[in-house]
């Protein structure tokens, strides 16, 4: 059997191609394959602890309060010395009006 080229595409060209019926993927084939017919000699083995690394921080992911984006006017030396903590700061910001906030129930 003559294998395909492989080509990449972008997730909405994709989900396009997929709507109106130019995946070019044989899903029938795909469908058939069992997992010894999977060819993963490209890919490398995920270490246990990288695996449920991802998992926790996932579960996390999930659990954590929704998120919105605002403008929030802040002094300027007080703006500075959060970002000079460096990455992050803006979770740290977060994080101490969280604390605030549960103080002042």
């Amino acid at each position: 059997m003559r294998k395909k080229k492989i080509v990449r595409l972008a997730s909405e060209d994709l989900k396009k191609a997929r709507r109106i019926g130019e995946s070019g993927t044989d899903w029938s084939r795909v469908l058939s394959m069992k997992e010894g017919d999977i060819d993963f000699s490209d890919s490398p083995e995920i270490p246990p602890e990288i695996f449920a690394r991802s998992i926790i921080r996932q579960k996390l992911k999930s659990s954590r309060p929704r998120k919105f984006q605002l403008t929030l006017r802040i002094d300027e030396d007080v703006l500075k010395w959060f970002k000079a903590k460096g990455q992050g700061y803006q979770t740290r910001i977060n994080t101490l009006l969280r604390a605030y906030k549960e103080a002042h129930r």
